[in-house]
């Protein structure tokens, strides 16, 4: 594949998926059109784009497999407006436990093809008391390795999930691994929202001198979950180029790689780190995930 133009339009977006498979689909299926219309190459949906239920049992009797209708209608998206998707995470069946399930973040060019995919790694267990807890251990089955980045229309993305923003280290493997654009969709809490999201995201893009796309969920799904939203995406030097208002939303910036490679050329941080004192995080290049 050819290298990716220096400048290039990316599109993230917001939603507030339910238990209604359809209606969330109607949804993405407008936000897809409405990033095409702005001139994005490549659009950003959130984790969950497919559903988010009520409870486990629920989750499992709606999970499908990568050829089922959820994949295939964004397949038939991406080609109807000649996008690249990044689909932020879809509950995949996991062939070797039916009681759980894995989260999936899966890559489509233009063709619909599936160019990556990297299953969630950090499964997110907290309990604030209330309705504010979350088990994900209980459901899904953890990822067990790391995607090396795809190679984009809009540059090199590195895959992740929502909760894997608070591990350091995987965004640095992906960064040594040539990642230019980290992207982590999600369904941040309200209380985690509000305190820690902007600041994760903008820390992961200055510390990796890299893209940071967070596409996300936003408002009530239904009577025990509720997310933070303000999808964003921030530059290499931490800025935030685009943010999105409330409920259904979708935004645009531009992806500029001479941009990003004059930030580590003028501050080479990647050059400066002591390896000698703490090792090498970043040793740590995997086969992708199947």
């Amino acid at each position: 594949m050819a290298d990716a133009v220096d400048v290039q339009v990316v599109a993230v977006c917001q939603m507030t998926s339910t238990d209604d498979k359809a209606a969330n689909m109607k949804t993405v299926s407008w936000l897809v059109e409405r990033a095409a219309k702005l001139g994005a190459k490549m659009v950003f949906l959130p984790e969950a784009f497919d559903y988010i239920a009520k409870d486990k049992q629920q989750g499992l009797a709606m999970v499908e497999t990568r050829t089922g209708p959820t994949l295939s209608r964004c397949a038939e998206l991406a080609k109807q407006h000649g996008v690249w998707l990044s689909l932020g995470a879809f509950h995949e069946k996991d062939s070797s436990n039916a009681s759980k399930m894995l989260l999936t973040h899966v890559v489509l060019n233009t063709e619909g093809d599936i160019m990556a995919s990297y299953n969630k790694s950090h499964l997110f267990d907290v309990e604030f008391g209330g309705n504010e807890s979350l088990k994900e251990s209980s459901h899904l089955t953890p990822g067990s390795s790391i995607t090396p980045p795809v190679q984009t229309p809009v540059g090199k993305v590195g895959l992740a999930i929502c909760y894997d923003v608070r591990f350091p280290e995987l965004s640095l493997c992906l960064r040594q691994q040539g990642a230019e654009i980290l992207t982590y969709p999600s369904a941040f809490m309200s209380r985690t929202g509000m305190a820690h999201w902007e600041v994760l995201l903008r820390a992961r893009a200055i510390e990796n001198q890299c893209y940071v796309i967070g596409a996300a969920q936003t408002g009530k799904h239904n009577d025990k979950r509720q997310s933070y939203g303000r999808a964003m995406i921030v530059d290499p030097w931490g800025s935030i180029i685009a943010s999105c208002h409330e409920g259904v939303d979708v935004c645009i910036a531009n992806v500029d790689l001479k941009y990003l490679q004059k930030v580590r050329q003028d501050m080479p941080v990647w050059n400066h780190r002591r390896y000698d004192l703490y090792g090498d995080v970043t040793k740590c290049m995997t086969e992708p995930t199947q």
